[in-house]
């Protein structure tokens, strides 16, 4: 599987997460041979629990099956990660983040903080840009739903 392919699936968690009423981000996390252990999707309003963003509930998932460190395992995310789940990310010792979206709020490997080059230690390959245009357009619909129900 390729790149855009594994966002596909990230993509599909994301709608997921919208279909529930949860900002649309979806994860998944590949082994070192590209084979998905973890798929997961934002759960902070059904959980009512600020960290259940959907990179610590995949991270979470893959640690279960590979143990603490995810050395050589990809994580695919349709929004960059926040400053938290980047922190995750490197503590997790992912190898590499392949993200759909920037973040241009909250963005922490790229946009507002640059953790994945910046952490003592850390070797983190980042790529974006992955069905950039359909990332994005879910987080657009969605928020734009939302400020239409409050009106």
């Amino acid at each position: 599987m390729e790149h855009k392919d594994h966002m596909l699936l990230a993509v599909k968690e994301a709608r997921e997460a919208a279909a529930m009423g949860e900002v649309p981000v979806g994860c998944v996390i590949t082994d070192p041979e590209g084979g998905v252990i973890a798929a997961a999707h934002n759960l902070t309003e059904t959980k009512k629990d600020a960290t259940a963003h959907a990179e610590l509930l995949a991270i979470a998932e893959a640690q279960k099956k590979l143990g603490r460190r995810l050395t050589g395992c990809t994580l695919y995310v349709t929004l960059e990660p926040c400053p938290m789940c980047a922190g995750a990310i490197l503590l997790s010792r992912i190898s590499s983040v392949v993200f759909g979206a920037r973040d241009w709020d909250r963005g922490a490997l790229l946009s507002n903080a640059n953790l994945a080059h910046t952490f003592l230690g850390a070797d983190l390959e980042v790529l974006e840009g992955i069905r950039e245009e359909e990332c994005e357009s879910l987080l657009k619909e969605f928020f734009a739903q939302l400020r239409s129900e409050k009106n």
